[in-house]
């Protein structure tokens, strides 16, 4: 699991739990959050290296690999640069070239990197909270779909310890996404996108399906950012894919 801005390997766990089943999973913080180092010198193809130091430290020679939302530049990376250790290559609510989420943001949005801020925001701004978050208008529904938004909320605190990666994340890994050869990408590769997605856009998602060769798109009609209400068609879907032979 390649996770998303503001998580860690806690955010990869509570991904992975609704969106695959009866698999092991990996789940390390990337660059930046948790503890884990930030290089001198960081890049994503550095992170990318250091899954497949990760896996050569645990001893296995592939895997499947997802990616979430900011997690899209690392998780596809990993496919350009080790290409014969991805099995498949799934990216969900991915950030791709020409989404907003593939733009630096500016400079004082850094002001909400940070605990005070964003828990004022939650108690006291809750939708415009939830809005950042990509929970469209309308959403959640229902007690199960609330549910699983405050999960994603509490996730993202204390934000201390995962600022450094969310930095990078928004300033440097979303926008590089933007000079990546997708056309390269050998993995049978699968994109979950929601229509209704306010920060990652779905026509972005529908062409990098277009140009990553073979690809297939699953659009989901609603479910915002982090697909609230669709959890069981996204396992399915996804479930199926990785039964399939890879290349």
């Amino acid at each position: 699991m390649s996770h998303g801005i503001f998580q860690g390997c806690d955010g990869g766990l509570l991904a992975a739990r609704d969106l695959v089943t009866d698999r092991r999973v990996l789940a390390p913080s990337r660059f930046g959050y948790l503890g884990s180092a930030m290089p001198d010198e960081p890049s994503v193809a550095h992170q990318a290296d250091g899954f497949a130091e990760l896996l050569d430290h645990l001893g296995y020679d592939e895997v499947d690999v997802i990616g979430i939302s900011a997690g899209t530049s690392a998780a596809a990376q990993f496919a350009l640069r080790h290409p014969t250790r991805v099995r498949h290559l799934v990216i969900v609510s991915g950030s791709f070239p020409g989404s907003r989420t593939a733009q630096p943001p500016p400079r004082w949005a850094r002001l909400f990197y940070d605990d005070r801020a964003m828990w004022a925001l939650r108690m006291c701004a809750r939708p415009m909270f939830f809005r950042l978050l990509g929970v469209p208008a309308g959403l959640p529904r229902t007690a199960e779909e609330r549910r699983l938004a405050d999960e994603v909320a509490d996730s993202i605190f204390p934000m201390a310890l995962r600022r450094r990666g969310a930095v990078f994340d928004a300033y440097v890994g979303d926008p590089e996404i933007g000079t990546y050869p997708l056309e390269e990408i050998s993995t049978p590769t699968l994109i979950v996108h929601a229509a209704d997605d306010p920060l990652a856009s779905h026509a972005a998602a529908v062409e990098a399906a277009s140009r990553i060769p073979g690809a297939r798109l699953v659009t989901l009609e609603s479910g915002g950012h982090l697909l609230l209400g669709q959890s069981g068609q996204v396992s399915s879907e996804i479930a199926a894919f990785l039964a399939t032979p890879p290349r």
